[in-house]
């Protein structure tokens, strides 16, 4: 099966995950782990969530399974360690800048949240 391009934007959960994974490779817990840690505990994963967004980031080439391996006596050797592919790198950049033009647009037209028809 030949990989989908992924579009921007990204799903939160998708973006969460190459956040985590643009650092180092991680195991499943510890991108949960990782992602309650980036946001101090606001956003929070589950294994269902995590998981299938994981399968799908694979087939579209966002992410790929490690070779890392580690030391038997301080981690389960069953852990699958995932990587961010040079894909996800590009797919990743392109969400951040995308965000920030978002915010820039905001304070050129000098926005406060009070000031936005949907905040209350």
């Amino acid at each position: 099966m030949a990989a989908k391009r992924p579009t921007t934007p990204l799903t939160q959960a998708v973006l969460h995950i190459l956040l985590a994974l643009s650092t180092e490779e991680r195991h499943g817990y510890g991108i949960m782990r990782q992602v309650e840690s980036d946001f101090q505990g606001k956003v929070k994963m589950g294994p269902g969530t995590l998981y299938g967004s994981l399968g799908r980031m694979m087939e579209a080439g966002l992410i790929h399974q490690s070779d890392k391996k580690v030391d038997t006596e301080l981690d389960d050797e069953r852990r699958i360690y995932y990587g961010i592919s040079a894909l996800g790198q590009a797919t990743l950049a392109a969400e951040l800048r995308r965000y920030r033009e978002v915010v820039e647009t905001v304070k050129s037209k000098q926005l406060a949240p009070k000031s936005l028809a949907y905040a209350r």
